[in-house]
């Protein structure tokens, strides 16, 4: 039977650690369909894969997309669920099939992220306290804590829920991209929870330019907040960035790029449910607290 998983992984210049990354995939019981949308490589990334790995679906995007190619990798996919993979991530076997079932008995729930651990030490990423610890409530047989954000690189995803908020936004590209799609899938009713049993493995890249990671990072978490939130958690959320924020150029870059975009983010503003809000203040101590919540490089 084929799997109801397929899984897509974006890549820029990252061959070795992407050839790694499928090895992995491609060694998975559930043998998944897996899709490459190469970024624009220049380090020959498209032609490794072509030649050792000619079984993966692989798209040349002729520019660099960023986590919009994720958009891109899912419409070429013929399953109902999607496993996000990143080019240094990848998912321990066992791991998709117990979300194609925890999909399959729960139609309400769009998202599961799985539990992530950094190699090579193989420990819990600093995120997963908060996770396995969400303040926030549930309903009755939701498989895990329920949470209003996802790891993109690490979740599995319900297409139909996906493209039913419009996948990943082209205007925040890349950095804390997810935010804005998790807000969105709660707007529209999905639950979305955190999945101890499920676990993916993280080898960060050494392939990164961290200045420009952190300026779009903080730059897409003003956007979010100020197209999702309410006034008054929108104003919080801003205060909070920002004092986590080194008080440098690269921040204040990050600051100028969202107020640059200010007048397109207040047209296509369209608030959360007050429950959707709630939930978000619910989570403000714990985000604030939690020391994978840090602006920096």
């Amino acid at each position: 039977m084929s799997s109801p998983i397929g899984v897509v992984v974006i890549t820029r210049d990252r061959r070795e650690e992407l050839l790694r990354t499928l090895r992995y995939l491609e060694e998975l019981p559930e043998d998944p369909p897996i899709v490459v949308v190469d970024n624009a490589s220049t380090d020959g990334t498209s032609e490794a894969v072509a030649a050792r790995h000619p079984e993966v679906g692989l798209i040349r995007s002729e520019a660099n997309l960023g986590a919009v190619g994720r958009n891109v990798g899912v419409e070429a996919l013929p399953t109902p669920y999607v496993a996000f993979c990143d080019d240094d991530t990848w998912w321990e076997p066992g791991s998709l099939a117990r979300a194609a079932r925890l999909l399959d008995d729960h139609p309400d729930l769009g998202a599961v992220t799985a539990r992530l651990l950094v190699e090579p030490a193989g420990e819990e990423d600093p995120l997963t306290p908060e996770l396995r610890d969400s303040p926030l409530p549930r309903p009755e047989g939701l498989p895990g804590p329920a949470i209003l954000g996802i790891l993109a690189g690490v979740s599995v995803l319900r297409i139909d829920a996906f493209w039913q908020v419009g996948g990943f936004s082209h205007r925040l590209w890349l950095g804390g991209e997810e935010e804005l799609l998790a807000l969105d899938l709660a707007a529209a009713g999905w639950w979305m929870c955190w999945d101890e049993s499920m676990v993916a493995h993280h080898a960060a890249s050494l392939v990164r330019d961290p200045r420009a990671r952190r300026r779009q990072g903080i730059r897409n978490t003003l956007w979010t907040a100020w197209l999702r939130r309410s006034p008054r958690g929108a104003l919080a959320h801003t205060r909070s960035v920002l004092g986590s924020a080194p008080a440098d150029a690269t921040t204040a870059l990050a600051v100028c790029e969202a107020l640059a975009g200010l007048s397109w983010v207040l047209r296509e503003r369209r608030t959360v449910p007050a429950h959707v809000e709630r939930g978000l203040r619910l989570l403000a101590e714990p985000r604030r607290d939690s020391p994978a919540r840090r602006y920096v490089g």
